[in-house]
């Protein structure tokens, strides 16, 4: 079994994703490694925002800046939590963290997927920038931070502006993706709400591979 100390430097087993696998190499932070790793953490912010935006139809930069901002804000704390959590909290979140992102991404996606069949106009349609959807969107895409922070611990490396730096970029991707959705749904129509369903159902199922490969 895998030492603590051995995480970022010898251990295979605790490398469970690239992500972690970029932190490993972090001695000495600059900018431009900051910034990759968190363009690779917001990758699935930014998947799961097209599929979002492409369930919203109205002209308002209102759901944009919701899910922009909760994403962000989770993107930004998660790091800190795992930075002073220690070992043992992360460890055991670990062991069972992708199957909660999965959860999470696959109830949200579910409802997008039920409403683009049965509901016939927006009004009718849950929006997934709101209350327990934002909610648990905002867990499932950040939950991978937290070892990220872990890691900036075993370095000795100060957290505050990694994270800030996270949070930023984040909000940058997301506001991007829901963006874009929004201009598929122009091109494609209301229906397209069904594939941005599938969208997160599938980003979930690509969390579970990366894990348990």
């Amino acid at each position: 079994m895998c030492k603590i100390q051995d995480l970022l430097f010898v251990c295979p087993m605790a490398i469970e994703s690239p992500k972690i696998f970029v932190v490993r190499e972090l001695l000495q932070m600059s900018l431009t490694t900051i910034l990759l790793l968190a363009l690779g953490l917001g990758v699935d912010a930014f998947s799961v925002a097209i599929g979002i935006g492409a369930a919203h139809h109205k002209k308002s930069w209102a759901p944009v800046l919701r899910l922009s901002f909760a994403f962000g804000i989770f993107q930004f704390v998660m790091p800190l939590i795992g930075w002073l959590a220690g070992s043992t909290v992360v460890e055991l979140i670990q062991s069972f963290d992708h199957w909660i992102a999965f959860a999470l991404l696959a109830v949200v996606g579910g409802k997008m997927i039920w409403e683009g069949f049965e509901a016939e106009n927006d009004e009718e349609k849950g929006d997934q920038t709101r209350g327990w959807p934002l909610f648990l969107l905002s867990i499932a895409t950040s939950i991978d931070a937290l070892a990220v922070g872990f890691s900036f611990s075993l370095l000795k490396t100060p957290i505050l502006f990694p994270a800030a730096m996270i949070g930023v970029v984040c909000f940058m991707m997301t506001a991007v993706g829901m963006v874009f959705g929004k201009t598929l749904a122009k091109i494609f129509g209301k229906k397209v709400e069904i594939a941005g369903g599938l969208v997160l159902i599938g980003i979930g199922v690509k969390i579970l591979i990366e894990h348990m490969g």
